[in-house]
């Protein structure tokens, strides 16, 4: 890897000499222009030399939406500028987006395996979305779930006969909406009173003939909902 400037921001004395200690050791090829312990300081720094990668702290001052302005104002003012997240929020998932949509090229957590030469060296060469174990654990546990959801859904359209007009039956049934305003939606071919008879069949589709007596609408769509038929993350009314 070719030799490249960085500018370290972080407001813990500790944690910044650690950092420091990370990239003599470790990353020989970055030369640290440069530390922040808060805005006003790397602003200072940026107007002396721009470096070629800022590795950037969020919970400057106790506030992490003052990092998040940070990297926003910094991928607005460099567009080539690399900005890896160093972030001891290691719980917070939203902070995470919220970092990439502000224009981090990676975030890294201080936890695990921490800073390595290999995740640096990637977002130097223009890698995109750079992680460190915990966060890929994360990624790769939600990807599991929703994969899995898919094919739960997926079976269970298949084994219970279930089409597109059921499931917009049972999805706005969810939703609150009664048989006369999904009658109503765009492109439904049914009026109420068929979709009572839809309702029935559905009824007899999805329980068993134990437990068919006085089923109402709330456990119909409790029971799609059980069986994946339907899933709470896609509740969305159609165009009506």
């Amino acid at each position: 890897m070719e030799e490249f400037k960085v500018i370290i921001v972080e407001d813990v004395q500790l944690e910044l000499k650690g950092t420091e200690h990370i990239f003599r050791s470790e990353i020989p090829e970055a030369a640290i222009i440069g530390t922040a312990q808060n805005e006003a300081e790397l602003w200072k720094l940026m107007r002396q030399d721009v470096p070629d990668m800022i590795l950037l702290d969020l919970g400057l001052g106790g506030s992490t939406t003052v990092g998040i302005d940070i990297c926003r104002q910094l991928r607005d003012r460099y567009t080539n500028l690399k900005i890896l997240i160093f972030t001891g929020e290691i719980l917070n998932e939203r902070l995470w987006i919220e970092a990439l949509s502000a224009g981090a090229d990676g975030i890294i957590l201080k936890t695990g395996n921490l800073l390595q030469r290999d995740d640096v060296q990637l977002v130097m060469h223009g890698r995109r979305l750079v992680f460190n174990e915990p966060i890929l654990e994360k990624i790769l546990a939600r990807f599991r779930k929703s994969v899995l959801t898919e094919v739960q859904q997926s079976d269970a359209i298949i084994d219970y006969e279930i089409d597109e007009y059921d499931e917009r039956y049972l999805r706005h049934l969810a939703l609150g909406y009664t048989k006369d305003m999904i009658a109503n939606l765009k492109g439904m071919p049914f009026g109420a009173k068929s979709l009572e008879k839809r309702q029935a069949d559905l009824i007899n589709r999805l329980f068993p003939g134990s437990e068919r007596t006085g089923v109402n609408a709330t456990r119909l769509v409790t029971r799609a909902l059980q069986l994946h038929i339907i899933e709470l993350e896609n509740l969305r009314p159609d165009e009506e």
